[in-house]
């Protein structure tokens, strides 16, 4: 029988195209980007060790500043002038805070899901991870929030709310969840012109809220990546007892709404959490922790070195203990200390270095590398190991 006479082969999935349309719609008029088709499966098992890839790039703070965002990836060659992805087999690591303190968190969370996708089909990988403010903001703490991130995240409801809407004229689609179920109309010790940002804020981010289902579910909270482990703020023995594989699928679990409620696992809330322990972040060298860091990684086979972001370091990414401890959050967001964007890079081949847009460096990149040393970076700042 053809399709002229029975059309129901075509028909039946028109209601899943407008939804499709819709969503596209609503992305598009967020973000400016049009994502292509995610190459992933859904609900694919969160991966916590990966194979040591050929070249590797860690990724600090991003903290809602998306031309610092760019910049950073700009300077490892992994995007081009027109923002797509030029990484080809690269493996990027963004150790988390992309929200909190600055206006475009959005539009920074459309954009590494755009490279994500695109990495993915050429044979890279882009691993964003959660931080502390990640965690705070899924839990409703949105003591870093600024003005602007409450009217990027209106703008989202606004849009959001308007697909929600269209979705409702096609019958063969479920009737949309309000976003805004359950969430009061206004705050106590709050001003009344930031009641709406909030609103939508929590809707966007709270467990199992569009934006944290759909982008923070794909968070790491902990990687092994070679014989690197990446966290945001740090790990101790502890967590690694308890599981690193755990503690993904659980914080996951979390944020898609299955258990927990509003607060996040134990061992992402308080100083000695993994979002923000800083026993190995200190600028001070003399107080890190190294006891407790060289513990730690000894509990992890074949992993020599942890890297974590979380504390900013005015004098660049650095390495203490030994460079079994490396900082790679520089405060690049406007919103924090404006800092010169700079990327960790680890090849197979070569071992590990520092790219930089420092102006002092312009000529040569990685001049201020030890000349005869192509692995460590004891010499690269002045920070003494602890």
């Amino acid at each position: 029988m053809s399709s002229r006479e029975n059309p129901s082969g075509i028909c039946k999935n028109i209601p899943n195209l407008i939804s499709s349309f819709v969503d596209t719609f609503v992305d598009y008029s967020v973000s400016g980007i049009f994502l292509p088709q995610d190459p992933s499966p859904q609900n694919e098992i969160l991966q916590t060790r990966f194979d040591k890839p050929e070249r590797l790039v860690a990724i600090g703070d991003l903290h809602g500043d998306l031309d610092k965002s760019r910049e950073a990836f700009n300077i490892a060659g992994l995007i081009d002038s027109s923002d797509r992805w030029s990484g080809g087999s690269t493996m990027v690591v963004q150790v988390g805070d992309v929200l909190d303190k600055g206006g475009e968190e959005l539009k920074i969370l459309y954009f590494l899901e755009k490279l994500k996708r695109e990495a993915e089909r050429a044979g890279g990988k882009v691993l964003t991870m959660n931080g502390n403010h990640e965690i705070m903001n899924i839990e409703g703490d949105f003591r870093h929030v600024t003005k602007k991130g409450l009217e990027e995240f209106q703008v989202w409801a606004d849009w959001y709310c308007l697909g929600n809407k269209m979705k409702t004229l096609c019958s063969g689609l479920d009737k949309p969840k309000d976003p805004y179920e359950g969430i009061p109309m206004s705050f106590p010790r709050v001003r009344a012109d930031c009641f709406d940002g909030i609103r939508a804020r929590i809707a966007a981010l709270r467990p199992e809220g569009p934006i944290a289902k759909r982008f923070l579910t794909k968070n790491q909270t902990v990687a092994v990546v070679g014989d690197s482990v990446f966290v945001h703020g740090g790990l101790l023995a502890e967590h690694i007892e308890y599981g690193l594989e755990r503690i993904n699928e659980e914080v996951r679990g979390w944020i898609n709404g299955l258990k927990g409620g509003r607060y996040a696992p134990v061992y992402c809330r308080g100083g000695n959490s993994l979002v923000w322990l800083r026993k190995f972040s200190e600028e001070m060298a003399h107080k890190c922790d190294c006891a407790a860091l060289e513990h730690a990684l000894s509990t992890i086979p074949g992993v020599k070195r942890m890297i974590m972001g979380h504390t900013i370091q005015d004098a660049g990414i650095n390495g203490v203990c030994n460079d079994k401890a490396i900082r790679i959050d520089v405060g690049m967001s406007k919103g924090c200390s404006d800092g010169l964007p700079e990327v960790l890079e680890i090849r197979r081949d070569s071992g590990v270095r520092i790219l930089t847009s420092n102006p002092l460096y312009k000529e040569n990149p990685y001049s201020h590398l030890a000349p005869d040393s192509k692995t460590g970076l004891g010499l690269l700042v002045p920070v003494s190991g602890c």
